[in-house]
């Protein structure tokens, strides 16, 4: 035998499981929340205290009473949170500083930048030297090698330097 959608089991004094529920949950909509009476509001508005004698320390509930004008209550919480204590940075803001104002670099900073300049131009310093040694060193090789080499002229004597006669294909010896 198949059930409808609302023809669940039945547990209390013979009702649909989902009709009970729906009948719950309208209930808990309509009535006021536990331990605190619902606020009347046909009632006269609560007598205020003046905003401007508003402390940190003073009772803030009579401003949410329905009848009190939105006006008065926001009125009365901008009083509220003007108090230093509300406006203490967490710390967590980066992006809510004024990047447009450039302070100068601390001397500290200055005083490791410009080592900084000192160990680069060290750096420049040595890179050159050691170009400058290199092209010594080629120098002096090219002149090492000028006493060394024979005369253009001169006939060379070995025969390791002239290059084989390697025989050619087309000779006819084979």
């Amino acid at each position: 035998m198949k059930r409808g959608r609302d023809e669940a089991p039945e547990k209390d004094g013979g009702e649909p499981f989902l009709s009970r529920w729906s009948r719950r949950k309208q209930e808990a909509r309509e009535a006021p929340p536990p331990g605190e009476p619902a606020p009347d509001p046909r009632s006269p508005a609560p007598e205020l205290p003046p905003v401007e004698k508003l402390t940190i320390d003073s009772d803030y509930r009579a401003f949410f009473h329905p009848r009190v004008d939105e006006d008065v209550r926001r009125s009365a919480l901008k009083k509220l949170f003007t108090d230093p204590r509300f406006n203490v940075m967490d710390g967590l803001d980066v992006y809510i500083d004024d990047y447009s104002k450039t302070e100068p670099i601390p001397p500290e900073m200055l005083a490791g930048l410009k080592q900084a300049q000192n160990i680069l131009r060290w750096a420049r310093e040595d890179r050159e030297e050691r170009e400058r040694e290199e092209a010594q060193r080629l120098a002096a090789r090219e002149r090492g090698s000028e006493m060394l080499e024979p005369p253009a002229t001169a006939p060379a004597e070995t025969p390791a330097a002239a290059p084989a006669a390697v025989p050619s294909a087309s000779s006819g010896n084979a």
